[in-house]
C-alpha cells in the first residue's frame, strides 16, 4: 500500500511492514489538535495498530493533553512514578541488566480495565540499538486453524502481575534504573479475560495471551494451562505478524493494546536511553 494523505488534514500515513505498523506525517502532535486530525489519527491507528511519528517535541502536559483526546489517562498500578501519577519515565543507564518490557507482551494485562493504548516518546536515544517490536494479534489469531479457534472459543485466561512487581520481581526491578513495586504493601491483581478478545471498535478478534502477565487458563491449573498457552503466547510474534520501529529523540509510538503486544529489543550495553508514557484508558475485554 502506497502513502495515504487525507485531504482535509495533510497527514500522510504510510506503512511501515505487512503485518502492521505505518508512519504519520504532517502533524504536530505537541500542537491543539482539531477533530479531524484526531480522527484522522484515530483511524490510521485502528487500521494499523501501531502509528509512529518523528521529529516531535512536546513537554508532559501537552503529552497528557494527547493522550485525553482519544480518552481518559491511565494511571499505572505498580511503577514507582517520579512524581507524577499520569507519566511513566522509562530509563536505561549504563550497567542496566534489566529493562522495561523485555518480554512480549500487552499492557497491564492483570486489569479488570487493561488500556486501550499508549503513546511513548523517545526524549534520549543511542545512535543505534534499543528498538521496539510489535505484533498484530488479529493476524495472530486469524492464521489459526479452524479447530484451534473452536478450542478457544469461550475459553479464558487468568492475568497476573506477580510476573513483573512483587516479591518475584524483586531482582528484575533492583537491575534497573525503571522501579516497580516490589515493597510489602504490594498486592497481587489478577482478572480472567477472555484469550480471543472481541476490539470494541473494529469487530475483529485478536489473540489475547502474553508472557509478562498470562499465567493460566482459567479453571485449569497452571502446569495444565502451560503447554498450550505457551505455544500460543509464541505463536503470537511469529515474524510475519511482526513490525520493528527504530527510535530517534523525538519519535513516538502509539499502539492499540487492544490487538497488538510488543517488546523491548535488550541490546543495549553502555548508553542511556530515556523515553516518556502515558496511557489512555480503556475498556473490559470481551
Amino acid at each position: 500500500m502506497s502513502d495515504v494523505a487525507n485531504s482535509q488534514t495533510g497527514i500522510t500515513v504510510a506503512p511501515v511492514a505487512g503485518a502492521l505498523g505505518a508512519e504519520v506525517s504532517g502533524v504536530d502532535l505537541g500542537a491543539e489538535l482539531g477533530d479531524a486530525e484526531v480522527a484522522a489519527i484515530r483511524e490510521a491507528l485502528l487500521q494499523h495498530c501501531v502509528i509512529f511519528f518523528r521529529d516531535q517535541v512536546f513537554d508532559t502536559e501537552a503529552h497528557k493533553r494527547l493522550a485525553r483526546r482519544f480518552g481518559d489517562i491511565f494511571v499505572h498500578p505498580f511503577f514507582i512514578s517520579d512524581g507524577d501519577p499520569e507519566i511513566v519515565t522509562i530509563v536505561r543507564e549504563p550497567g542496566d541488566t534489566r529493562i522495561v518490557g523485555e518480554d512480549w507482551h500487552s499492557d497491564t494485562q492483570m486489569m479488570a480495565e487493561p488500556p486501550m493504548g499508549a503513546i511513548l516518546i523517545a526524549l534520549e536515544v543511542p545512535e543505534y540499538g534499543g528498538d521496539t517490536l510489535f505484533a498484530n494479534q488479529y493476524l495472530a489469531y486469524e492464521a489459526l486453524s479452524d479447530g484451534m479457534k473452536r478450542m478457544l472459543d469461550g475459553l479464558k485466561a487468568v492475568n497476573s502481575d506477580r510476573l513483573v512487581a512483587g516479591p518475584a520481581a524483586a531482582e528484575r526491578s533492583a537491575s534497573r534504573a525503571t522501579k516497580a513495586r516490589t515493597d510489602d504493601g504490594w498486592r497481587e491483581t489478577a482478572n480472567a479475560h477472555p484469550v480471543v478478545r472481541t476490539h470494541p471498535e473494529t469487530g475483529r478478534k485478536a489473540l489475547y495471551v502474553n508472557h509478562s502477565y498470562t499465567i493460566r487458563f482459567d479453571g485449569m491449573s497452571e502446569d495444565e494451562s502451560r503447554p498450550l498457552l505457551d505455544w500460543l503466547m509464541d505463536w503470537g510474534h511469529r515474524p510475519e505478524f511482526t513490525c520493528r520501529f527504530r527510535w530517534r529523540a523525538g519519535s513516538v509510538a502509539f499502539w492499540d493494546n487492544r490487538c497488538s503486544k510488543h517488546i523491548a529489543v535488550d541490546d543495549i550495553r553502555d548508553a542511556r536511553r530515556i523515553m516518556r508514557r502515558v496511557q489512555i484508558a480503556g475498556d473490559r475485554p470481551y
